[in-house]
């Protein structure tokens, strides 16, 4: 994925109105992009920290059932938001998103 790429995902994703912010880490862990930014930079630490160990249990087990099967997508819904974890061949895509108000869409 290009630089030019990641920015214009990331531009699009944060126009969603329940984005709350997006970390990109590098295969290493590394943060490459993200908009926790100034006081909400040690969340956004934490998240880089985090997510990347999780994501990798779960590609683990997915492929501790099936060899042939990678994962793809990692959706987690707790009652203040919701993560969602999009892997790629060198990066990982973070973004947290808060609860939907009732009758809204995805916009």
């Amino acid at each position: 994925m290009s630089d030019v790429d990641i920015e214009d995902t990331i531009n699009r994703i944060k126009n969603h109105k329940s984005v709350q912010g997006i970390v990109i880490v590098n295969a290493e862990g590394a943060i490459t992009r993200t908009t926790y930014l100034n006081e909400k930079k040690d969340e956004g630490d934490t998240i880089a920290k985090s997510i990347p160990i999780l994501a990798q249990k779960a590609r683990s087990l997915v492929r501790d059932l099936d060899p042939t099967n990678d994962l793809a997508f990692l959706r987690i819904k707790s009652k203040q938001n919701e993560i969602l974890i999009a892997p790629d061949k060198d990066l990982l895509l973070i973004v947290i998103q808060g609860p939907k108000k009732q009758g809204e869409d995805d916009q």
